[in-house]
């Protein structure tokens, strides 16, 4: 018990931290940007977040057994694979709960930042319309990405899970490890 409350004070303190820097950093960089550049990064934050989305429910509907028999076969990335399968509940925690959140705020913040520059150059836009409109915009390009790719997430996990393990076992070749933001709680 002690354990899994310390797994999540560490998420926890790990989402106000990556929060934190891309909220400042997303926000310093919208001051140098059009508008039609802001677009373009908050739908780009959007994508991230319905990406991993996709990999989160992946990793969940996934099996193991197809990448075992890769993996005998020296098939790069599916050792990850099976490590991705195995640990499907800290994963889709990670991509589905950490990732997702994360974005999701960030595209409200920056969906915000976006309505201050529409608002100095269109003062005359209604203030409640912008926002709403704003929102709105928002929540369906998020949940309409996410609803494509849960279907595309469940009937080709496999695919989707190698490829994830081999993007893994490239940044593993290249000395940075990134399974360590997992939690190591086995799959039952």
């Amino acid at each position: 018990m002690q354990s899994r409350w310390r797994a999540v004070l560490t998420l926890a303190s790990i989402t106000f931290i990556v929060s934190t820097v891309l909220n400042l950093g997303s926000n310093s960089v919208l001051a140098f940007m059009s508008i039609t550049a802001s677009l373009a990064l908050l739908l780009f934050i959007i994508l991230i977040g319905v990406l991993f989305d996709i990999l989160g429910v992946a990793a969940t509907a996934g099996e193991e057994a197809p990448f075992h028999a890769m993996a005998s076969k020296k098939v790069p990335g599916a050792k990850r694979a099976i490590w991705l399968v195995r640990h499907a509940d800290g994963v889709s925690t990670f991509c589905n709960d950490l990732v997702g959140d994360v974005v999701g705020t960030l595209s409200g913040a920056l969906g915000v930042a976006i309505l201050l520059q529409l608002r100095a150059n269109a003062q005359r836009l209604p203030e409640a319309l912008a926002n709403t409109l704003m929102v709105a915009l928002i929540a369906a390009v998020t949940v309409g990405g996410k609803a494509l790719g849960k279907n595309m997430a469940i009937t080709k996990s496999t695919t989707i899970l190698l490829i994830t393990g081999k993007i893994l076992h490239f940044f593993d070749q290249i000395g940075v490890k990134l399974r360590s933001l997992v939690a190591k709680n086995k799959r039952r």
